[in-house]
């Protein structure tokens, strides 16, 4: 379970996750009871993983469902609205950008429009920057929507808002500062930092970045468990995960579940192998091109390179399954190197932004890495 954009409409009727049950009844509450209403304007924001996508659909879904005063705990899943909700045509309902609108796999129009935003890109994953840009235009579209009077509830969901760009963010503060009867606009932020000020002040913002540790170890565990397919995970693996996804539980198990994650002793042995000699840098390209693709490989590397450079000034590493020392008792990279090698990951993700094969960019790092 992730927090990317390509979700399924499961997303608008998926349970409540264990930590937000508090904040769930908090805010139903408000709508049902008399003389109160939810705040014009809110912001769920945090890192990744911490579920706040999850709980904002399925406030969306309850809050436009027309049976919700007998479904307290989310939307009933059968009524007009839900059905509107699960092809992807509700009328009352405006989400940008496109690409964030939780995706129905039998709806042809929406496939259509997903589509048409990503034309002329290789592939969602290298185009995902521009197709995630808010622009003004998108922000004026979105006004007769808004003003439009008289239509019940309306909802406008703005995903990765720190996407949007300075005149759009002007555009929205108008629509901000003259609160609509009956329209709620909910705001999605990875980096909320990157939000204008003005912007911040006029919204109110979601409780979701609190997690008991208890809760999460349970909530992790109960996930990895469910698969079948993956052997029992401890305790201290499960402990791991979490502190490596800073606490997010969402991210710990989908950590747990990333392809290079049982390769990390792996990448280990191949830096020593490369580093003394005994293993060219073709030939090693030429073997993790067969077990991973190159993003997997770069966010595998960017975090054995936390715990090189952790070690190397005379912190514990962070993954503790693993013995650095063993792997750094004869030699350890200066920091200066680690930096090179860590700009070497970031350029590279940039420079697959612009379809550069991806022999050519594993040759590159495996040449790096064999000079760190």
């Amino acid at each position: 379970m992730s927090e990317l954009t390509n979700m399924t409409d499961d997303m608008y009727f998926a349970p409540l996750l264990p930590w937000q049950h508090e904040l769930w009844s908090q805010l139903t509450m408000r709508v049902l009871a008399p003389q109160q209403s939810l705040p014009h304007a809110l912001l769920a924001a945090g890192m990744q993983g911490m579920g706040k996508r999850a709980f904002v659909w399925r406030l969306v879904a309850w809050l436009l469902c027309r049976a919700r005063d007998e479904h307290p705990l989310g939307a009933c899943g059968h009524c007009e609205s839900c059905q509107w909700l699960r092809s992807g045509t509700h009328p009352s309902l405006q989400v940008l950008p496109l690409v964030s609108l939780p995706v129905n796999a039998d709806s042809s129009a929406q496939k259509e429009a997903l589509a048409n935003s990503t034309k002329d890109k290789k592939s969602a994953k290298t185009a995902s920057n521009a197709s995630l840009k808010i622009k003004v235009d998108d922000i004026r579209a979105l006004q007769p929507f808004i003003y439009q009077g008289g239509q019940g509830m309306r909802i406008c969901v703005l995903d990765h808002a720190e996407k949007m760009t300075i005149a759009a963010a002007n555009a929205l503060l108008k629509t901000l500062e003259e609160p609509q009867a009956q329209v709620h606009l909910f705001l999605i932020s990875d980096a909320p930092a990157q939000l204008l000020p003005t912007i911040k002040s006029r919204v109110q913002q979601l409780a979701l970045q609190t997690i008991d540790p208890a809760v999460a170890v349970d909530y992790v565990t109960k996930a990895l468990g469910s698969n079948v397919h993956r052997e029992a995970v401890g305790t201290d693996a499960i402990e791991q995960l979490i502190q490596l996804a800073n606490g997010a539980p969402l991210a710990a198990v989908a950590l747990a579940q990333a392809p290079w994650y049982s390769k990390r002793a792996l990448w280990l042995t191949t830096w020593q192998a490369l580093r003394s000699g005994k293993r060219s840098s073709v030939a090693a390209s030429d073997y993790w091109q067969t077990q991973l693709g190159i993003v997997e490989f770069i966010q595998l590397s960017e975090l054995m390179i936390i715990d090189i450079r952790r070690v190397g000034l005379g912190f514990e590493a962070q993954q503790k399954d693993i013995n650095f020392l063993i792997n750094l008792n004869d030699y350890q990279p200066i920091d200066s190197g680690l930096e090179v090698f860590a700009h070497s990951l970031q350029q590279t993700k940039i420079a697959l932004q612009q379809n550069v094969q991806e022999k050519f960019v594993y040759d590159k790092l495996m040449q790096d890495l064999a000079c760190l």
